[in-house]
């Protein structure tokens, strides 16, 4: 292309029609540009080579996905005259799309496992864990629904960190630390221009707070730490104490459930821990 590369296209594209699918394949894996491409609004992201048959794929998952959104826009427009008759099909129409929107989210959380092979699966295992807790609070449907998108992105602000320091054998140097804590405010500024995302940032921002107002970006204390964020500390703190880690083993959950103990009012929530307890909530990630 020799006038403008892919990005300032999907630029154009998008100024001319927001609702326009968009496929990007390009022959540079680079996570910066794939994040980039998706805060723009690419349906996917291809790395070449690719077989045809991916290709193809992807473009009836487009098209499919392009159908249910004018079905949806449709039916929102004929809403009061057809609403008892076109309800099923409304609700099954936003479940597909709440699926898309997964699968987004999922490109993003395969570039963090990308960079940190050693907690490959990590997110996914933190989601579950901070689900379930939140069922046992009462949550209902749709703050459910945001704290499992938030869990699943709580640690998307990795891109942003170096390779040899996520991948570092041994102890990591009070330099290494304070990179690694930059990745809230990392993730925060990946996903804040997505208006979908925009409610998770809390989660995002603010998972690394600590009970005792300890923690970090913010030193929050106790409830003025946002409620899903503190969930979220809790699945995170045994995930992280179970995975291996370059040079390190993971612990064994005996060990971990003790070290999780101690931390009872200073690192973690002591209601939300006793859950985890009671409930054996730490089952679910193995």
């Amino acid at each position: 292309m020799p006038q403008m590369d892919g990005i300032e296209l999907l630029k154009k594209v998008k100024g001319v029609d927001r609702k326009m699918m968009v496929i990007m394949m390009t022959s540079y894996p680079e996570i910066d540009l794939a994040v980039q491409a998706m805060r723009l609004g690419a349906f996917d992201f291809i790395i070449k080579p690719v077989e045809l048959d991916m290709v193809v794929l992807s473009v009836r998952r487009a098209l499919e996905r392009k159908r249910l959104e004018e079905e949806v826009e449709l039916y929102q427009n004929r809403l009061e005259r057809l609403v008892s008759e076109r309800t099923a099909k409304i609700e099954e129409a936003y479940h597909v799309l709440k699926n898309a929107h997964l699968a987004s989210v999922n490109v993003l959380v395969g570039a963090i496992d990308a960079k940190d092979p050693y907690t490959r699966g990590h997110s996914d295992r933190v989601r579950r864990m901070s689900v379930s807790i939140g069922s046992k609070l009462g949550f209902d449907e749709k703050r459910l629904e945001s704290l499992e998108y938030g869990a699943l992105l709580h640690d998307i602000g990795k891109i942003g960190i170096r390779d040899e320091v996520l991948q570092k054998r041994g102890p990591l140097s009070p330099e290494d630390y304070q990179n690694i804590q930059k990745h809230p405010l990392i993730g925060v500024k990946i996903v804040k221009e997505i208006e979908f995302f925009k409610d998770k940032i809390p989660m995002i921002r603010q998972h690394h707070e600590h009970f005792d107002g300890s923690g970090y970006p913010d030193g929050l204390v106790g409830e003025a730490i946002p409620l899903e964020a503190r969930i979220i500390a809790v699945a995170d703190t045994f995930d992280v104490l179970t995975s291996g880690r370059p040079g390190r083993k993971g612990m064994i959950v005996t060990d971990v459930l003790m070290e999780m103990e101690g931390e009872r009012g200073k690192k973690l929530d002591p209601h939300i821990l006793q859950i985890f307890f009671d409930e054996k909530i730490y089952l679910i990630s193995q």
